[in-house]
């Protein structure tokens, strides 16, 4: 097996805690990860204070229907893309009335799609006022890029809480 690369547990702690000691909250609209980083997160003692829920949004509709993404947005612009990451983080930030949304959506392999190889992830982190979406190209197998997509976003959201 390959090594996944999973969030060091002090990095989820830390997240825990910097949201804790703000008052914040979080949830996350899941394709390539089906439902990793909110499990990641749920592995902390207390966690039901800071983790307000998620999707798993693993068929393009359900991006849609739960999170509300905008059709044209993914007529335009397909699942696998900035523009999807940016409005799936919204979405379900929105929906799940959390003060932060986490996006991930992206190739975990083996096979291209869409013309994205395996790997390719966009991670999308959005506050209400500001959306940052990130590109990230992911070695290993399926499980590493799974796991790398759930590390680097419990990073991106540590460095956006500063």
């Amino acid at each position: 097996m390959t090594d996944t690369a999973a969030p060091p547990d002090d990095a989820v702690r830390r997240l825990h805690a910097a949201l804790l000691s703000r008052g914040q909250t979080v949830a996350a609209a899941e394709s390539l990860t089906a439902g990793l980083f909110c499990a990641t997160l749920a592995t902390v003692p207390g966690a039901s204070a800071t983790l307000r829920g998620g999707v798993v949004v693993y068929a393009t509709d359900l991006k849609t229907t739960l999170a509300g993404v905008p059709q044209d947005v993914l007529a335009a612009h397909g699942p696998v893309s900035p523009e999807t990451a940016a409005s799936l983080a919204e979405g379900v930030r929105e929906r799940c009335r959390s003060t932060w949304g986490i996006a991930l959506t992206g190739v975990a392999g083996p096979d291209p799609v869409d013309g994205h190889g395996a790997g390719r992830v966009y991670l999308g982190v959005a506050d209400g006022s500001r959306t940052d979406v990130v590109e990230l190209d992911l070695p290993g197998e399926r499980a590493a890029v799974r796991a790398g997509a759930v590390a680097a976003a419990v990073t991106e959201l540590l460095g956006r809480l500063g």
